[in-house]
C-alpha cells in the first residue's frame, strides 16, 4: 500500500479525491462504481433493490414450485427428491418433500419486517409441511434448515410483545419441530453417540446406511435441538446433540485439531486426516461459540477457544490472511487450497473479538470476488487459480462482509455488498428467480435456487444496508445458526451455573477491543492522533491481492504514491509453548509432574515448582494479554488462575530488556492508574454539560519504567515518601513550552507529576529534570501503543540514583495519553479545575492465598469448597501475589505469589 510521505501532498491528495469524487472509477464489474460514496439514500436504495430481488426468488417458488422444495429457475418448475436416483446426496441431502424452501425463510419476513407476509407463511407451513414421507434426508441439512426454520419461526409467531407475534397461533411450528426431532432421534443410536448421516423419516435408520459422517454434520446440531428440548422440556434432543459435540472434541488429536470425516461406529477418524475451517467442519467451530452465547455454557467456551488457539497456530498461512488444510496430528501442510465455504470464517472471528483477523481473512476472499464476480467454490493457493468455479450463491462471504461491518462501520464493506449486489442482479437473476452459476468463467447457470439463498444470502445483503433493523438494536443473547436463523433462550430457560462449578471457573467478563481504523499519519509533535483511514488505507492491501494473483484496478491506484510503502505481513503467534525454568536456563521437560509440582485448588492450580513444566501460553481475543490454557497434562479452563508459589522464582531476577539496556528487576512492568477532574465548583460541570464532552474520570494502565521508584511499592518506614499518586492523588501538570521534558524547568513543582511525550532525550533524563524541579515523577505519553519499560545502564544511574530513589516514571499508550491530553485542556481552557493521579491497588478486591501449601486434593473437594464458601478458598495472609508477564504483555490469569 502506497502512502504520501509528506503532508502538503497527502492534503492535495485529499482535495482532489474530494473534487472527483463522482468520477471515481468502475471496478473490474464495470458497472458497479466502487468508492462512490454511501449516503443514506443510498444505502436505502441497495436494500430496497434486494428486498425486490428476494421477493422475485420468493414469489417465483410459491407461483411454480411450492409445495415442492426448490425452485428451477430456469424451466420455471419445482424440484424436489430425485426418487430415481437415490445416490443423487446433493439434491436427495436437501429435499427430503417438505417444502424446504417455504420453512427455511420464514424468519427472513421478520428481517423485512413483513409481517403480513411472515403470517401467511406460518399459515402455509401449518398447512401444507409434515414429515410423515419416504426420504432420506442428511441429518444436518435437514437440522439447520427445516429444525432450524421452524424453531425461528415458532419464537417470533409465539412471542408477545412484538409486530410478529401471531394471536392465533398455538404452538404448530413447535409440534412440527418436535415431530421432526423424534425422527431423527434414531440416528443418534450408535456406540459412540455421533450421529448417522442419513437417515428415512419414515422408516428410520436402514441397514444399508453408510456409517461415515463429517465433523460438521454431526456436531453442529447443538443450537437446534438443545433450543428443541428447552422449548418442549423433552430433554434427548438436547443430550443427543450434547454428546456427539463432545464425542468428537474428546477425539481430537494431542494438538487440539479435530479430523474432517470420522466412523460414527467405531470413532476413528478416516484418511487423509486433515483439519482446516472449510466443508465438512466449519460449523463444528460456529456451534461451539454461539451455543456459549445463547446457553452461557462454559464448556463450549473452553472448546472454541482451545480450538480457535490451534487453528491459529496450525491452519492459519504463515502470512496470517488464509487458512489451509493440515495434518490433525502433525499440524502440516495438508493441501494449498480453500473452498468458498470458509469464508464464514472471518464473520465468526468478528463474533469472538478478533476483528483484526477478520480483515486479514476476509481480504482475501473479496479479491477472489472482484476477479471472477463471485466466488470459486475451490481456490489453490500454489498455483493461484480456481480449480472449481462453480458459485450456487453461497451466503458466508456476505455474511462475513456483514459482520465486518457492524464491528468497523467502515463504508469499504459497503463498497463490496453493492458489488455483491450488481453481480447477483446482473449474473444470477433470471426471468423465474435466482440461477445458481455453473461457470464464472462461461457465466452459464444451472437450474437451481437453492433454499439458502433466500435464507442467507440476502437476508445478510439486506441487513448490510438496513442501519435501521431492530436486529442492529438486540443485546439480547440470539445468534444466528449456520442457515442464518435467529434463535434465542429466554432467562427461564437458561441453566444458572452451579456454586461449585462458578467457584472453580471464577467470572469472566467478555468484552470485545474497539476496532481502530488504521493511521496514516501524525505528528510528533502534536497531541492530535492525526488522520486515520478506512481497509483501503491498510499498508498490507496490496499483498493479499498480489497474492491470489489479482490485479489493482484504477480505483486502488487512487490509493498509489510513489513516495509510500507496502507491507509485507508479520502476524504475531497466537500460541506457543514454553518449557519452564526459574533462572531461564534450558530444562528437560517434565511430562508427568507430580502433585509436589502443581496442585488443583478449587479456583485453579498452584506450580510449586516450575522446572520443566511445559506452560501453553494463548493470546486473549479480548486484547488484554494473554493466559496460561495447559500446564503440562492438566487443561486451565477459562476463569481458573494459576498461582505461582515457586520459591526459586523469589530468588532468581527477572531478566528484562529495556529502551535503553538491560537490568535485573523484580519490579512489576505495569501499574494502575486513575486521572480524574477535581472541580472547583462541585456543581460547575453540571451546568456545563462537560459529561458529555471529555471524561470526567479515566482508568487506565501504564508501563512503569525500570529505575527510580516503584509505584506499586507501598510505603516503607525509614525510607523516603513516594508522593506520586500517593493517596488521593497528585495534580498532573504540563509545561507547553517544555511538552518533550528534556529542557531544565523554568518553574517549582510540589510533588506534581509532569505530563511529557516521548522523544529527543531519554526517560531517563526526564526523570531527572523533573525531580530536580521538585515534581513527585513524570507521565510520557508514547508515540505508539505498545508497552515500553523503560531502563538504564548502570552507568547512566551513576550519581542520580539518589536523585530520584523516590520519583517514578510511567509510560502511556499514545490513545491513553491523547485522553488524558484532553481531559487536561479542558480543565485549562475553562479553568474548572485540575486533574489529579493516583495509583490504584493493582490486586484491589482479591483475597490471597495462603502462604502454606494447600491440602492434598481430595475426590469430594468440589463438594467441601462449595461448603466452605469462597472466604475460606484463600485465607488472607501477608502474602504478595503479582500477575506474570511476558514481553510486557500479562498473563492475566497468573498470579505470582512471594
Amino acid at each position: 500500500m502506497k502512502w504520501p510521505t509528506s503532508w502538503p501532498n497527502f492534503v492535495l491528495s485529499l482535495l482532489f479525491i474530494g473534487l472527483n469524487f463522482h468520477a471515481w472509477t468502475h471496478s473490474e464489474s464495470s458497472g458497479f462504481v466502487e468508492g462512490a460514496g454511501w449516503t443514506k439514500e443510498r444505502k436505502l436504495d441497495a436494500r430496497e433493490q434486494i428486498r425486490s430481488l428476494w421477493y422475485h426468488g420468493f414469489d417465483n417458488y410459491m407461483k411454480h414450485a411450492f409445495p415442492m422444495d426448490e425452485l428451477r429457475p430456469l424451466s420455471c418448475k419445482g424440484r424436489g427428491p430425485d426418487y430415481s436416483h437415490v445416490v443423487d446426496i446433493a439434491t436427495n441431502d436437501v429435499d427430503g418433500n417438505f417444502s424446504v424452501t417455504l420453512v427455511d425463510v420464514l424468519d427472513t419476513f421478520v428481517v423485512l419486517n413483513d409481517t403480513a407476509g411472515f403470517e401467511r407463511a406460518v399459515r402455509n407451513t401449518i398447512d401444507f409441511v409434515q414429515f410423515d414421507v419416504d426420504t432420506k434426508p442428511q441429518v444436518f441439512e435437514t437440522t439447520i434448515r427445516v429444525l432450524g426454520g421452524l424453531l425461528s419461526g415458532h419464537l417470533f409467531a409465539n412471542q408477545t410483545g412484538q409486530p410478529f407475534h401471531l394471536p392465533w397461533y398455538r404452538g404448530e411450528l413447535l409440534d412440527l419441530a418436535q415431530d421432526l426431532g423424534n425422527r431423527l432421534l434414531p440416528a443418534f443410536m450408535t456406540p459412540t453417540g455421533l450421529p448417522i448421516a442419513r437417515i428415512n423419516l419414515r422408516h428410520g435408520l436402514l441397514r444399508s446406511e453408510t456409517v461415515d459422517t463429517c465433523t460438521a454434520g454431526a456436531g453442529s446440531l447443538i443450537l437446534e435441538f438443545g433450543l428443541l428440548s428447552r422449548l418442549t422440556g423433552d430433554a434427548r434432543f438436547e443430550k443427543a446433540a450434547y454428546k456427539a459435540f463432545f464425542a468428537l472434541w474428546n477425539r481430537k488429536s494431542d494438538i487440539g485439531l479435530v479430523g474432517n470425516t470420522i466412523n460414527t461406529w467405531t470413532g476413528s477418524w478416516l484418511r487423509p486426516e486433515i483439519s482446516g475451517v472449510g466443508a465438512g467442519i466449519d460449523s463444528f467451530f460456529e456451534y461451539a461459540l454461539k451455543w456459549y452465547i445463547m446457553s452461557g455454557e462454559v464448556e463450549f467456551l473452553d472448546v472454541w477457544q482451545e480450538a480457535y488457539a490451534a487453528i491459529m497456530r496450525y491452519s492459519r498461512a504463515p502470512d496470517g490472511f488464509w487458512y489451509r488444510s493440515v495434518n490433525i496430528h502433525t499440524g502440516d501442510l495438508a493441501y494449498n487450497t480453500f473452498d468458498s465455504l470458509s469464508a464464514f470464517w472471518p464473520g465468526l472471528q468478528v463474533l469472538a473479538g478478533d476483528v483484526e483477523n477478520a480483515i486479514k481473512s476476509h481480504l482475501t476472499y473479496w479479491n477472489l470476488w472482484r476477479m471472477h464476480s463471485g466466488l470459486p467454490e475451490v481456490w489453490d493457493m500454489s498455483f493461484r487459480q480456481a480449480t472449481s468455479l462453480q458459485y450456487p450463491l453461497r451466503p458466508e462471504f456476505v455474511e462475513s462482509t456483514w459482520y465486518l461491518y457492524r464491528a468497523t462501520r467502515d463504508p469499504f464493506y459497503l463498497d463490496v455488498g453493492g458489488r455483491i449486489l450488481y453481480d447477483l442482479i446482473t449474473r444470477s437473476k433470471v426471468s423465474c428467480g435466482l440461477a445458481s452459476i455453473k461457470d464464472l468463467r462461461s457465466k452459464a447457470h444451472e437450474d437451481r435456487m437453492e433454499s439458502f439463498v433466500l435464507s442467507e444470502t440476502l437476508k445478510y445483503l439486506y441487513l448490510l444496508f438496513d442501519e435501521e433493523n431492530p436486529i442492529h438494536s438486540d443485546d439480547s443473547n440470539y445468534v444466528f445458526t449456520t442457515e442464518g436463523h435467529i434463535l434465542w433462550l429466554s432467562p427461564d430457560q437458561l441453566r444458572p451455573m452451579s456454586a461449585v462449578r462458578r467457584q472453580l471457573r471464577g467470572a469472566e467478563h467478555h468484552h470485545c477491543p474497539v476496532y481502530a481504523p488504521p493511521l496514516v499519519a501524525f505528528d510528533d509533535d502534536v497531541l492530535e492522533r492525526g488522520l486515520t483511514a478506512g481497509m483501503r488505507g491498510r499498508a498490507d492491501m496490496e499483498y493479499i491481492r498480489e497474492l491470489v494473483g489479482g490485479r489493482a484496478g484504477e480505483h486502488d491506484m487512487r490509493w498509489w504514491s510513489e513516495g509510500g510503502w507496502c507491507e509485507i505481513p508479520k502476524p504475531h503467534l497466537f500460541s506457543f509453548d514454553f518449557i519452564l525454568s526459574p533462572g531461564g536456563q534450558l530444562v528437560p521437560e517434565d511430562p508427568h509432574p507430580t502433585v509436589e509440582k502443581v496442585t488443583f485448588v478449587p479456583d485453579g492450580y498452584v506450580l510449586y515448582n516450575v522446572t520443566g513444566i511445559r506452560a501453553h501460553i494463548v493470546s486473549r481475543l479480548d486484547g488484554r494479554g494473554y493466559d496460561i490454557t495447559r500446564l503440562g497434562p492438566f487443561a486451565v479452563k477459562t476463569g481458573q488462575v494459576v498461582y505461582v508459589n515457586d520459591p526459586e522464582l523469589v530468588l532468581a531476577p527477572l531478566d528484562v530488556h529495556g529502551a535503553l539496556g538491560r537490568v535485573n528487576t523484580r519490579r512489576i512492568p505495569e501499574v494502575a492508574l486513575r486521572f480524574y477532574l477535581r472541580h472547583i465548583d462541585p456543581l460547575f460541570h453540571l451546568q456545563t454539560g462537560l459529561d458529555e464532552e471529555v471524561p470526567m474520570e479515566l482508568f487506565a494502565t501504564a508501563s512503569t519504567a525500570l529505575f527510580g521508584a516503584d509505584p506499586n511499592a507501598p510505603s516503607v518506614e525509614g525510607e523516603p515518601p513516594i508522593h506520586f499518586g500517593d493517596g488521593e492523588g497528585v495534580r498532573l501538570v504540563v509545561e507547553p513550552s517544555n511538552s518533550l521534558g528534556c529542557q531544565p524547568y523554568t518553574r517549582t513543582f510540589t510533588h506534581e507529576a509532569v505530563l511529557v511525550h516521548r522523544g529527543e532525550c531519554t526517560f531517563l533524563e526526564k526523570l531527572v529534570l523533573a525531580r530536580e524541579a521538585g515534581a513527585s515523577g513524570v507521565v510520557v505519553i508514547s508515540d505508539e501503543d505498545l508497552n515500553i519499560n523503560p531502563s538504564a545502564d548502570a552507568a547512566d544511574l551513576d550519581g542520580v540514583e539518589g536523585l530520584i530513589s523516590d520519583a517514578v516514571a510511567v509510560v502511556l499508550k499514545r490513545s491513553v495519553g491523547e485522553a488524558v491530553s484532553a481531559m487536561l485542556a479542558v480543565a485549562e481552557e475553562r479553568g474548572i479545575g485540575e486533574v489529579l493521579i493516583a495509583v490504584e491497588s493493582e490486586m484491589q478486591g482479591f483475597q490471597p492465598l495462603a502462604d502454606q501449601q494447600p491440602e492434598e486434593p481430595s475426590r469430594t473437594a468440589e463438594a467441601e469448597a462449595d461448603a466452605r464458601g469462597d472466604s475460606e478458598a484463600h485465607t488472607a495472609s501477608d502474602t504478595t501475589i503479582r500477575m506474570l508477564y511476558i514481553n510486557g504483555h500479562p498473563l492475566v490469569n497468573t498470579r505470582l505469589v512471594v
